[in-house]
């Protein structure tokens, strides 16, 4: 009789490793391209009363990229398909290129996303939106009425 190694989480670890993709979704921010490429990486911070988003979308046009600000989360999605044919002698060759980005992240401060406005040069995607100001609770004085109360 062979001896077999006592796994007391064998059956767990087996049940991660068929279930995983049925259960969950990779959440968007960690998503790839359909073509295996990493989502594009993107840099978020402040300036002034806005946040500023660069991401990087080479080989991208302008009307192919798609930006949404809702609910304080950012989602940056951009699609290219580009067909070439080249016909010479005696060959044919034809050569289809798409790709496909996609990325939904939190946004770390309360924005009007409605007043979002984006630049595209040179394959760098910036985004500004400016930021929600937060109005402070103002500090207001409670008057002591002195007297009698009737319960």
């Amino acid at each position: 009789m062979p001896i077999i190694p006592w796994r007391p989480f064998r059956d767990i670890d087996k049940w991660f490793e068929e279930s995983w993709p049925d259960l969950w979704e990779m959440p968007e921010s960690l998503a790839v391209s359909d073509t295996g490429l990493k989502a594009p990486r993107m840099d978020i911070y402040e300036k002034g009363n806005d946040l500023i988003v660069d991401v990087e979308l080479p080989g991208m046009e302008a009307k192919d990229i798609d930006i949404e600000v809702k609910d304080n989360f950012l989602k940056v999605e951009a699609k290219k398909e580009e067909k070439k044919e080249e016909k010479k002698k005696g060959y044919y060759r034809k050569e289809i290129s798409s790709g496909y980005y996609k990325r939904v992240v939190p946004l770390p401060a309360e924005v009007k996303g409605e007043s979002a406005s984006a630049s595209y040069d040179n394959g760098l995607l910036k985004i500004v939106i400016p930021k929600k100001k937060i109005e402070k609770d103002k500090k207001r004085k409670v008057r002591i009425k002195v007297g009698k109360s009737k319960n």
